[in-house]
């Protein structure tokens, strides 16, 4: 496995970009309560791909692990420093937490099938991920203006029925969509379905990773239409409802698997 010098273990090196996630992907309460929810009453918590700590629970004892040194230097000091180490190779023993979670992190792994062992290995009770379905990617206004940053985001994100299958199979997984809430503060892509003008800010579109692989050229397409057809009204006309729908049932899956 290649590692870059910052540690980041998947595609994207946070060790250049991780500096804007406080501002931009401050974890959404009502998504975190979902999250929670999820893991039932377990008390010892494994949390892969950790970041700085988003939607880590503080009422449980969570060990978190986190490659990037970048992210892991972002912690805030109430939350447990996280351990250096990928999910593909976690240095637990066997059965050695209540239950497991990711957020936003599955689609960094590069073995994904290890890493999901290796999560079942050290877990005894539910493993819980907050992920991305790219099947349902394209399904909101980002498509129209920007189909090199879905297409990327659909390329990178595991399908849904190969994590079901990787942890157990449908008997074994439920998959639950995520309402994302208009005024959500985490700033993933659909996160800005009704708030088009956030996604004309450069360091927004950083906090999205998707954005990175895509040539700067069509990035600046992207910038000219949207800005374009938000002072027309071009956008309103056509998307302009979303501005005041509460929340949208965009991508966003949460993928439980029960013991």
């Amino acid at each position: 496995m290649t590692r870059t010098a910052d540690g980041s273990a998947g595609d994207h090196d946070y060790g250049r970009t991780g500096a804007v996630y406080p501002t931009y992907r401050r974890p959404d309460d009502r998504i975190a309560a979902a999250v929670h929810a999820a893991l039932g009453d377990a008390r010892t918590v494994l949390n892969v791909g950790a970041g700085a700590g988003s939607y880590e629970p503080t009422d449980r004892d969570v060990t978190p692990v986190e490659p990037s040194a970048a992210m892991r230097a972002q912690r805030p000091p109430h939350l447990a420093p996280a351990v250096d180490a990928v999910a593909e190779h976690l240095p637990f023993e066997d059965g050695a937490f209540d239950a497991a979670m990711g957020t936003f992190t599955v689609h960094q792994w590069p073995d994904l099938a290890a890493g999901l062992a290796e999560v079942r290995r050290v877990t005894r009770g539910p493993v819980v991920l907050l992920t991305g379905d790219p099947d349902a990617l394209a399904d909101w206004w980002l498509v129209h203006y920007a189909p090199e940053v879905i297409a990327t985001e659909a390329r990178r994100y595991p399908p849904i029925e190969e994590l079901s299958r990787l942890l157990g199979g449908p008997d074994h997984v439920d998959v639950r969509v995520v309402p994302i809430p208009l005024d959500c503060t985490d700033g993933f892509n659909d996160a800005y379905y009704g708030r088009p003008e956030l996604l004309l800010d450069p360091a927004a579109r950083q906090a999205c990773s998707a954005w990175g692989f895509v040539e700067p050229a069509a990035v600046g397409r992207f910038e000219r239409q949207l800005r374009d057809d938000l002072d027309s009204g071009a956008w309103d006309a056509r998307f302009g409802h979303l501005r005041t729908q509460p929340s949208f049932d965009g991508a966003l899956r949460l993928v439980v698997a029960r013991p």
